[in-house]
């Protein structure tokens, strides 16, 4: 470990950019708004380039603790398919950034709500009012809509859309991201991290917890925060494998510190890229041979470790803010430095 670059988690490799835009045709794009009071943002996965209403991905949800207000969870869970790009953003933006995701699909497809079916937004979100004005909701359609069209291979981490205003173990969170190669396929996940107790922290399997509350002199208190993880791969995996790909995401979590506890909002989605399921019933549906389930302990294990890596990655890339209030978070490097030389 050195100064200039994060712990690594585990040893299987990681892919080229070690982030979730490794596994092909995936790309995320953020909409930062860092004004005063205002700390909060936007972040976008699309699973791929298209048409995602009428080239569907599959994927499937995991729900590890359910203190949060997503949208979009009970039809992934019902049909195992995702129709639009996957959203990330505050706790108050939901409902706007739902709305921009359903004005996105009605463009790309004028025939949804008329002649075919409504569509399913996806939107995912963490609480990030204690350094970003949440009741302000400065969160606009235009933000998604920016965040949407930044989407690229290249990952910005750490206080960077969604994740510009979280919180994690007492310090800055926000936007880690990660990839594993295992079995002949890619796993990557991206995470909002704005979860974890101080005193909890365990960084790259070093429990740094007690030093990091003494450094913040911060009374104990009970879990409040949440995370968001993504998962994706091009193993040809269907909905069920996926629910149980996106499982092991929790275990990755766990590995931190968490206990997934009371107040926190923990919540794994995995999808595939190896395929997609049409959206007319008169196009052929895919005909893939899938991954056998006595194959699959290397995608969970890549699925556990990439998630680490991510928090890893949040933490270390965040930089201090300051918001509503004055309130700060510090950032995790700026309190224990010397991280980087145990």
């Amino acid at each position: 470990m050195t100064a200039n670059a994060p712990p690594v988690v585990g040893n299987l490799p990681a892919g080229s950019r070690n982030a979730i835009t490794d596994v092909p045709g995936v790309s995320v794009g953020h909409r930062t708004l860092a004004d005063g009071a205002c700390q909060t943002g936007v972040t976008v996965i699309r699973p791929h380039a298209g048409n995602v209403y009428t080239h569907k991905v599959p994927a499937a949800a995991v729900v590890l603790n359910g203190f949060g207000k997503s949208i979009g969870l009970v039809q992934v869970e019902e049909l195992g398919v995702l129709e639009t790009p996957i959203a990330l953003t505050n706790t108050f933006g939901v409902g706007t950034v739902a709305q921009a995701q359903i004005r996105a699909a009605i463009a790309e497809n004028p025939e949804i709500g008329r002649g075919w079916p409504t569509v399913n937004p996806l939107v995912f979100e963490c609480n990030d009012g204690y350094l970003n004005d949440i009741q302000a909701m400065a969160v606009q359609e235009a933000d998604y809509a920016e965040a949407l069209a930044a989407a690229g291979a290249e990952v910005a981490q750490g206080a960077v859309g969604a994740g510009r205003g979280m919180s994690s173990f007492g310090v800055k969170g926000g936007i880690g991201t990660a990839s594993r190669m295992a079995g002949g396929y890619t796993v990557g996940a991206l995470v909002l991290s704005n979860f974890g107790t101080a005193e909890s922290l365990i960084y790259a399997g070093e429990a740094v917890g007690g030093r990091l509350a003494e450094r913040l002199a911060q009374e104990k208190g009970p879990e409040k925060g949440s995370i968001i993880m993504v998962v994706a791969t091009d193993a040809p995996l269907d909905a069920r494998q996926l629910r149980r790909l996106a499982l092991r995401a929790g275990t990755g979590l766990a590995r931190t510190g968490s206990v997934f506890g009371h107040g926190s909002g923990d919540i794994a989605l995995a999808f595939s890229t190896a395929y997609t399921v049409p959206h007319l019933a008169d196009m052929p549906m895919p005909a893939v041979p899938m991954v056998h389930e006595a194959r699959l302990d290397p995608l969970f294990r890549a699925a556990a470790d990439s998630v680490e890596q991510a928090i890893v990655h949040a933490l270390w890339h965040a930089q201090p803010v300051t918001g509503r209030d004055g309130h700060h978070r510090a950032a995790l490097r700026e309190l224990l430095p010397d991280l980087s030389e145990t």
